[in-house]
C-alpha cells in the first residue's frame, strides 16, 4: 500500500496536523483502522490526563560491582548487595 502525509484537524484545539506517510504504515502494521483525532500535543496532554500520577522513572547512580563503569539504575543500591551495568547484569543473568 503506498501511503501519502495528510492534513488532519485536531479533535480537541483545531489545529491542523500531519499525518505522515510513516506513521499511516505503523498504524497499518499494528492493525488500527481509525486516524488519529488528537495532535501530539493534545494527545500527550490527554495521556498525563489519564494518567495523572505517572512520573519518569527515578534513577539512582552507582558503580558497576563486575566491570566498575558508572551506571544508573532504577532502584535505590543497598549496603552489601552487588549492583551491575545491563552489559554486565545479562552476563550474570545468563551465567544462572
Amino acid at each position: 500500500m503506498d501511503f501519502q502525509d495528510k492534513s488532519l484537524q485536531c479533535a480537541d484545539c483545531g489545529a491542523t496536523f500531519t499525518f505522515t506517510a510513516a506513521e499511516q504504515e505503523f498504524y497499518a502494521s499494528k492493525g488500527f483502522a481509525n486516524e488519529p483525532k488528537r495532535c501530539q500535543p493534545c494527545r500527550q496532554a490527554r495521556k498525563m490526563q489519564r494518567n495523572p500520577g505517572s512520573r519518569p522513572r527515578e534513577m539512582f547512580p552507582t558503580t558497576c560491582a563486575q566491570c566498575g563503569k558508572e551506571t544508573e539504575v532504577p532502584f535505590e543500591p543497598r549496603e552489601g548487595r552487588p549492583v551491575y551495568c545491563s552489559d554486565c547484569y545479562s552476563q550474570v543473568k545468563s551465567n544462572k
